[in-house]
């Protein structure tokens, strides 16, 4: 284990990366406990106001998001500095993606359908920083031999290619596929050479005049969503707490 810890972790330079994470991770784990508990009135966590106004957590989220990233640009990868900086970084990163949903809509969405999309990008970030921390690099560059590396045009060429395949399973309307594709290959060549999803810019483009290419892309769709969602919202549930039922017009 500690031959694993020096030659994965320490000589790489991964500490803090792998610090990062781990507060990133902590910090929005112990974040959703506290708001679940003051949705709930128990224990002794409240809001936090100021002035009649009620202050998110992403603020001071984002306050050390800038400390920590600032600490970690100057500090290096090694020494206390920067496993410091890392840390509050990480823990900067889960107060400001805890909140994402109310980024994105510029509304405090946190407990509606619409807050689960700060679920899926806290989850989608830590699996994201998990595959660069366990070996991985964006667009397969790890896939190239010394000698490879030497060739430019070979490393280009590696690049494009996989940059491609995330490209095309993004416009067929595959973002998680094409996201992990950056940082796994296979992944978006998986996205890439799959069927579209209807609405998609690329069946858009060529299923127009294609109505069997259509009818495929809409059954495979609804059989993806009904065999997938009621498992993807009892997870994001588990996670982040039960969303409050729509409002109903008077």
């Amino acid at each position: 284990m500690g031959h694993w810890w020096q030659r994965n972790i320490l000589e790489p330079g991964k500490l803090p990366l792998l610090l990062a994470l781990g507060s990133f991770v902590l910090t929005f784990v112990i974040t959703r406990v506290i708001t679940r508990l003051i949705r709930a009135g128990k224990g002794p966590f409240g809001n936090v106001q100021a002035g009649g106004v009620h202050i998110h957590h992403v603020v001071p989220g984002v306050l050390l998001t800038v400390v920590g990233g600032f600490g970690a640009v100057a500090g290096g990868r090694h020494g206390f500095g920067s496993a410091l900086a890392a840390v509050v970084f990480g823990i900067g990163v889960g107060l400001v993606l805890d909140e994402f949903a109310l980024i994105l809509h510029l509304d405090d969405v946190y407990w509606s359908e619409a807050g689960r999309q700060s679920v899926e990008v806290v989850v989608l970030t830590a699996a994201l920083v998990g595959l660069v921390l366990a070996g991985f690099t964006p667009f397969g560059v790890n896939g190239v031999d010394q000698d490879e590396l030497q060739d430019r045009a070979s490393v280009i060429t590696t690049v494009a290619g996989n940059f491609l395949f995330s490209l095309l399973a993004l416009a067929k309307g595959k973002a998680r596929l094409a996201v992990f594709g950056v940082i796994v290959p296979v992944i978006g060549l998986v996205g890439a050479v799959r069927l579209a999803r209807p609405g998609s810019p690329w069946a858009r483009r060529f299923y127009a005049g294609r109505p069997r290419a259509r009818a495929r892309a809409r059954l495979r769709a609804y059989r993806h969503d009904r065999r997938w969602s009621g498992p993807r919202r009892v997870v994001q549930d588990w996670i982040g707490g039960r969303p409050d039922p729509p409002a109903r017009d008077a």
